[in-house]
């Protein structure tokens, strides 16, 4: 088990239309809330479904996905 592995099944599950949706509704724009995070475009029970699946990843790894460009990636290392 690796972020990578985790990775790779947020980009299976990507929408590139419902990343756009979100990083709107998220304001990720130049001076908004959310400034500069990107999206894959999968729902958070997806992302979650990905998360259990991958339980017992060592520390190392989890702190690889927090610090991910990837919102979805984040979410998976809480």
């Amino acid at each position: 088990m690796s972020a990578v592995g985790v990775l790779k099944e947020l980009k299976i599950l990507a929408k590139p239309g419902k990343a756009i949706e979100l990083q709107r509704f998220f304001q990720t724009e130049p001076g908004q809330y959310g400034e500069g995070d990107i999206f894959l475009g999968v729902m958070v029970p997806q992302t979650r479904s990905v998360a259990s699946r991958h339980q017992g990843l060592p520390l190392d790894e989890i702190e690889k996905l927090t610090a991910s460009v990837f919102h979805e990636a984040r979410l998976c290392g809480l």
